[in-house]
């Protein structure tokens, strides 16, 4: 009997942990970050989205500051998860991290994620050049005589060998590569988007960006865990639109560039 007892009493016990270990998994990312008190970002070194000081350790970056916003008018706190572009659906799947911003919609991400119905925010194709070559259009730059850099296998080189068919384009393994093809003179001009590329001209000091017509523009998005509660995804759609609109993710940015000593008046913006 007694043994008997023990085996029940052990039973009630072990369904009682799976239930609450269900429980657990079954929990929704809103009730989670109501009850951490945290939402968790996702983080993964690509300034100006975000930014690791080397001495510091510290990060910062538009996606930061975002996060921030976004804790601040939650009333919790930002608790920050570093990933990789790569392994941020398998994150947001896993349930490590509530949101990545700056991850753009594939139909290969859609597969395994939501993303806001908007977008995060818009940024437009740019090209490095001297201060005195004319970069004011696409057409302009569709010419043999012209030494166009571009990083090797991007949707940017993807982009420009089918709208420029008769530039000499030059491609290169890495952005450093492409820009310092620039810096030597093998380029005339190299072509990234807008803020990555201010970034990086920022670092080598030289040179002049321009946004060459018609602008070429790409959006990009946020990406969430897929879930049956839809209060986050919500949120996030009403809240990232409303920044978006409202131009509070443009003023976010343009506070990140003036903090790395860059006048925002200087370089192309969000939208």
């Amino acid at each position: 009997m007694v043994v008997r007892l023990r085996t029940l009493v052990s039973t009630i016990v072990a369904t009682l942990l799976l239930a609450v270990a269900a429980t657990g998994l079954a929990q929704s990312t809103w009730d989670g970050i109501q009850q951490r008190g945290s939402i968790r970002l996702g983080v993964a070194s690509s300034d100006p989205w975000y930014f690791q000081d080397p001495l510091t350790g510290q990060w910062d970056g538009l996606g930061v500051r975002l996060g921030r916003a976004l804790a601040d008018d939650l009333g919790v706190e930002l608790e920050l998860v570093e990933t990789s572009y790569g392994n941020a659906p398998a994150a947001l799947q896993a349930g490590r991290i509530d949101v990545m911003f700056v991850l753009d919609a594939t139909e290969e991400r859609r597969q395994t994620v939501d993303f806001i119905d908007g977008p995060l925010f818009s940024y437009a194709l740019a090209v490095l050049h001297r201060e005195d070559f004319d970069a004011s259009s696409w057409e302009g730059l569709d010419d043999p005589a012209v030494n166009l850099g571009v990083t090797l296998g991007t949707s940017i080189d993807t982009r420009l060998t089918q709208e420029l068919p008769n530039a000499n384009i030059s491609r290169y393994p890495s952005n450093d590569e492409t820009v310092a093809s620039f810096q030597s003179g093998r380029s005339d001009v190299v072509s990234m988007f807008a803020p990555a590329l201010t970034m990086l001209q920022m670092r080598v000091g030289t040179g002049v960006i321009t946004v060459p017509e018609p602008a070429f523009v790409s959006e990009t998005s946020a990406g969430f865990p897929r879930e049956e509660d839809t209060r986050w995804g919500d949120y996030l759609n009403e809240t990232l639109g409303r920044f978006y609109e409202d131009g509070t993710t443009a003023r976010l940015y343009e506070e990140y560039l003036r903090d790395r000593g860059i006048d925002p008046s200087r370089v192309p913006g969000l939208q």
